[in-house]
């Protein structure tokens, strides 16, 4: 198995002269980057390994400073780069949440339909998400996240077991 990558941040600019670099943040844990000493950055298909030195929030942007990047010129070439972490990185979560990569390809079980599909998109809608389905065929299904509709997430088993509303499909 391949193994795997969750994307942190997105490298967007640079910031000052010294090769800081302006990061958007990807993750719902921004002081994950106060945290973590090392990070994987993915760029043209390639990943390397960077040590956080200095690091702080400006804005809705976490700035940082890698000891391996000494200049600007050197940062602008980071632009568009991904910051990654694995799996044995990602800061826990609370019972019964999950990541969005972790839902993803979950195979979808209603108890009277059947097998609807599999997961393909998490929609986050602020109020609560939304599972896209996509069946083997038609039309994809939009499953809310909430207790009443989601019945059980099995990661490791890679199912959900729902129990959908009238009318939804």
């Amino acid at each position: 198995m391949t193994e795997q990558f969750i994307t942190v941040g997105e490298i967007v600019n640079t910031q000052g002269h010294r090769g800081e670099v302006r990061v958007l943040p990807a993750t719902d844990f921004p002081e994950r980057f106060a945290v973590n000493k090392k990070l994987i950055l993915f760029l043209n298909n390639q990943r390397s390994c960077l040590t956080i030195e200095k690091v702080w929030q400006h804005k809705q942007f976490i700035i940082l400073k890698f000891a391996e990047i000494t200049d600007m010129t050197a940062a602008e070439k980071l632009k568009g780069g991904l910051l990654q972490v694995t799996p044995e990185e990602l800061m826990p979560l609370p019972e019964d949440r999950y990541y969005i990569f972790q839902i993803i390809g979950l195979k979808v079980i209603d108890k009277e339909v059947g097998e609807l599909g599999q997961v393909v998109q998490v929609l986050q809608t602020g109020a609560n998400d939304v599972y896209v389905v996509k069946p083997p065929q038609g039309k994809e299904i939009l499953i809310p996240a909430i207790k009443s509709v989601v019945k059980k997430i099995d990661v490791s088993g890679g199912r959900m077991e729902v129990e959908l509303p009238e009318g939804l499909i």
